[in-house]
């Protein structure tokens, strides 16, 4: 039997449906820009002038910014989860360390930031590398698309810039050395701007631009294959430098680094920012696009990286994995809609904080949408550039799980040793005993990073970063056994944490500190440090 509706009530229906459209519509757009490995430290914004210029200058540049895993394919998945690693299970780069592998797809892959927001109808376009094992055959192939994108150009494996294969939509698309049509930053860029030709300025869109940068091999497009000639990596306060007090593979460098190490770390360095000159153009294409179209002023942009990176540092000639500031601190710039411009905030920031914060900016409801994510969202940073929020985290938790192969090209001598990443000089950047978990702690008064070792020694390592802000001397033997204990507490209790308990701000220092009270070592050990 059918309803028949007053005249008013039918024109109210109307409004609120009119309304809830409208809001629909008005929800932000959000542009992801994600480098390879681009450090602080080492200097790695300073080829990114148009990139400042028009994100960090028009935005908020934060001055803390962390990754929770100082390696792509872990960090990676907590960027797309806003999980940390012992919740979201891809411990490292292999399939064996869940990075891309059945079991990460079947648990993980289903709830990361990208499918709650293809839900909430957003139109969501991928392009570039996602996790180091994708698109492998024991990973699913390229047929694998993960859900929530509904445009997707993700690379097969790790990060390359030429001679490599796309999973285009689940069909495989094979390109070669050709710079005008292969080179991969490009072709990343090339794509965005068709992507942003086609949408509507009242149709919300999140798109995703994970570059090869300024990863190895670093091969810089041909145009920037001089620039920098002059430059030489940094000489921080930690080059070159013996850590004799550290874990036995920041012991086993070679001191001083030799020849033909100092050699490839300076040209690496070049090469690395050369490859950054194709982010900055990127970045300037898509700015300029999202302006032609109309766009800009309703669109959210962030820029950030997966890890940092280390050239020498501890005499360890070029890589990541470690637990040292040089590693885990990472860019981060943010413009948009109401985002007050020239801003620079000093908060803690975790890449765990970017999926709850994108799900913020598209207008979900977080506390409903984010029960499994660790991370919380800094939107309310974002607009006022003198409101401090006083509950915001001054600790978190960084986790690594060491990897090695059997068999190091060109150190024959290592084989069958349980190290990896043996290269140049045959000094290894990896190890199965180079797994760690710490406490980072970063407040008015303290400035402390506490961690622990799953070794035969049961290393600890400690450093009070404002006495010593390049992390030279280990004062894990000196410092007071009542902050230790505090430490080792925290430690304990974000390593087991998930959800609310891992955003829950610590106890103050005077409450944590109890006398005598006996550590309890995450890897089996117990007893007073």
């Amino acid at each position: 039997m059918a309803v028949l509706l007053s005249p008013i009530t039918f024109l109210i229906f109307c409004l609120v449906i009119y309304t809830a459209a409208k809001q629909l519509n008005q929800r932000p757009n959000i542009v992801f820009i994600l480098t390879d490995d681009q450090d602080v430290e080492l200097g790695s914004m300073k080829p990114m002038v148009k990139a400042k210029k028009l994100i960090g200058d028009a935005g908020v540049i934060f001055k803390n910014m962390f990754v929770t895993s100082p390696l792509c394919c872990p960090s990676r998945s907590s960027i797309l989860t806003g999980s940390y690693v012992h919740n979201h299970g891809a411990v490292n780069n292999s399939i064996s360390g869940n990075c891309s592998s059945a079991a990460w797809q079947a648990s993980s892959e289903m709830r990361t930031f990208a499918t709650y927001l293809k839900k909430q109808h957003y139109r969501t376009f991928f392009a570039g590398k996602y996790l180091n094992q994708y698109g492998k055959k024991e990973a699913g192939g390229v047929g694998h698309v993960p859900p929530g994108w509904n445009t997707w150009m993700g690379l097969v494996g790790n990060s390359v810039y030429y001679n490599y294969t796309l999973s285009v939509d689940g069909k495989s698309e094979i390109h070669g050395d050709n710079y005008n049509v292969d080179y991969l930053t490009d072709v990343i860029a090339r794509r965005a701007e068709a992507f942003l030709k086609h949408q509507h300025p009242h149709k919300p869109f999140f798109m995703m631009l994970s570059t090869p940068a300024c990863h190895a091999p670093f091969t810089p497009a041909p145009q920037y294959s001089k620039s920098f000639s002059n430059v030489s990596a940094p000489r921080t306060g930690s080059f070159n430098y013996f850590g004799k007090d550290k874990h036995w593979l920041v012991r086993q460098a070679k001191h001083p680094l030799g020849d033909t190490s100092l050699k490839y770390i300076d040209s690496t360095h070049r090469n690395r920012w050369r490859t950054l000159l194709s982010v900055d153009d990127l970045v300037e294409l898509v700015m300029t696009r999202l302006d032609k179209h109309s766009l800009l002023s309703n669109t959210y942009v962030v820029f950030t990286s997966d890890n940092g990176f280390h050239l020498g540092q501890m005499s360890l000639p070029n890589d990541k994995r470690q637990l040292y500031e040089f590693d885990v601190r990472v860019p981060l710039m943010v413009t948009g809609p109401r985002v007050t411009p020239g801003q620079v905030r000093e908060e803690i920031i975790l890449n765990i904080d970017l999926a709850p914060t994108f799900l913020e900016m598209a207008g979900l409801s977080v506390g409903a949408m984010t029960t499994s994510m660790d991370g919380r969202s800094f939107l309310s940073l974002l607009g006022n550039s003198t409101w401090v929020d006083r509950e915001w985290r001054e600790d978190f938790l960084v986790e690594h799980k060491g990897e090695y192969k059997d068999i190091n090209a060109g150190c024959p001598q290592l084989d069958h040793q349980q190290v990896a990443n043996c290269f140049p000089d045959c000094v290894c950047e990896d190890s199965f005993n180079n797994t760690y978990t710490c406490v980072r702690t970063l407040s008015k008064t303290c400035n402390l990073m506490y961690c622990e070792f799953a070794d035969h020694e049961g290393f600890v390592e400690v450093y009070d970063l404002n006495k010593d802000p390049h992390q030279l001397k280990n004062i894990a033997k000196t410092i007071s056994p009542q902050i230790l204990v505090a430490m080792n507490k925290r430690l304990v209790k974000l390593s087991v944490c998930s959800g609310d308990t891992c955003r829950a701000t610590a106890e103050p220092w005077q409450h944590w500190v109890t006398f005598g009270v006996r550590t309890e070592r995450l890897y089996g050990r117990t007893g007073m440090l």
